[in-house]
């Protein structure tokens, strides 16, 4: 938890609400996605030794022996990689038992989506391509988390807005790493867009994501997604006015406006 507080501001806030049992699940699967989310953005790592490394994980969540296997991989990059990375084995092992094949399943997935990225240098052209893009790194995030509600608790909801979901919290953060982005060479707005098309677009999902919360059975599910829901939805106004980051006080006043 210490870790995730670290790491995300953001979803450190909705997990550390959760119940036990989903709360490690949901922390575990966040930070392995964090794990390698770090490999995909190090700026100091070669393409060629991130699609390694990125399918490596992938492989290694299909082994016999996954923990193994990815300290094995890991361990030469001790000095390089991230303490977050470094300690993928751990959020794995934090996670339940009875869901922890889900949870390798998902980070299998991702990380090989993530390595055909970096092969492909980020290329978004179409609003296909960003499509495409949002789901790799977070539109199956949502479906995971869908999966996650289901197993704790029987909560079912739609695997399409959950798509949606990810996808429109993704968005937000294009929208607001733009300049960052475009500083190390990546440019996710397909061809002809600008801030204009791109909120729009991040609007599109986010009301999707508005019905798929509205879905969801009174519980810790629904709990938890209307917190970085609700942090979406005032960030893209305030881009929208000029802004770009909320400040912690906006921050706790959304919180608090949800749980009291």
């Amino acid at each position: 938890m210490v870790m995730l507080q670290n790491t995300s501001r953001t979803f450190y806030i909705p997990i550390s609400r959760l119940v036990p049992g989903l709360q490690e699940a949901v922390a575990s699967a966040y930070l392995c996605m964090r794990a390698i989310d770090e490999i995909e953005d190090h700026t100091d790592l070669t393409d060629e030794l991130k699609v390694e490394l990125l399918n490596g994980v992938h492989d290694a969540t299909r082994s016999s022996q996954i923990i193994e296997s990815i300290q094995k991989l890991l361990a030469p990059y001790r000095d390089i990689l991230p303490e977050v990375s470094m300690k993928l084995d751990e959020w794995a092992l934090y996670c339940p038992p009875s869901i922890v094949p889900t949870i390798y399943r998902y980070i299998g997935k991702m990380a090989k989506e993530m390595a055909e990225w970096v092969e492909a240098n980020f290329v978004i052209q179409t609003e296909d391509d960003l499509d495409r893009y949002t789901y790799s790194v977070a539109g199956m995030v949502g479906e995971m988390l869908s999966e996650l509600w289901e197993w704790f608790d029987g909560t079912k909801s739609d695997p399409i807005k959950a798509v949606a979901f990810g996808r429109g919290l993704q968005a937000v953060n294009i929208l607001r790493n733009r300049d960052e982005d475009l500083g190390r060479g990546v440019d996710f707005y397909p061809n002809g867009w600008g801030s204009k098309e791109m909120i729009a677009y991040t609007r599109r999902n986010l009301k999707l994501a508005d019905a798929y919360v509205e879905e969801l059975k009174s519980g810790p599910a629904l709990k938890f997604c209307k917190i970085p829901l609700s942090l979406a939805h005032a960030t893209v106004k305030l881009i929208n006015a000029g802004g770009n980051k909320l400040t912690r006080a906006t921050v706790l006043k959304i919180v608090n406006k949800i749980h009291g």
